[in-house]
């Protein structure tokens, strides 16, 4: 199964949530909600994100950013 890009998705590896951004050779390439480096994942690796696990994730992102952690 293909992801479309846009979609979001649980790494199940690693519990991250990332955004698809493409596809390269057999991985998808994720990138974190908020931006940040993009990492690989083969497709079998993910599940859809739920929508409470979307908002954990923004929120997680402007926390950090109002700490001073991320840009």
């Amino acid at each position: 199964m293909t992801l479309p890009v846009g979609s979001y998705v649980v790494d199940v590896r690693n519990g991250r949530v990332g955004r698809v951004m493409g596809h390269v050779g057999p991985y998808l390439q994720l990138r974190p909600i908020g931006g940040g480096r993009e990492w690989d994942c083969p497709p079998d690796g993910t599940r859809p994100a739920t929508d409470a696990e979307r908002i954990r994730a923004a929120t997680a992102y402007v926390n950090a950013r109002s700490r001073g952690e991320v840009p």
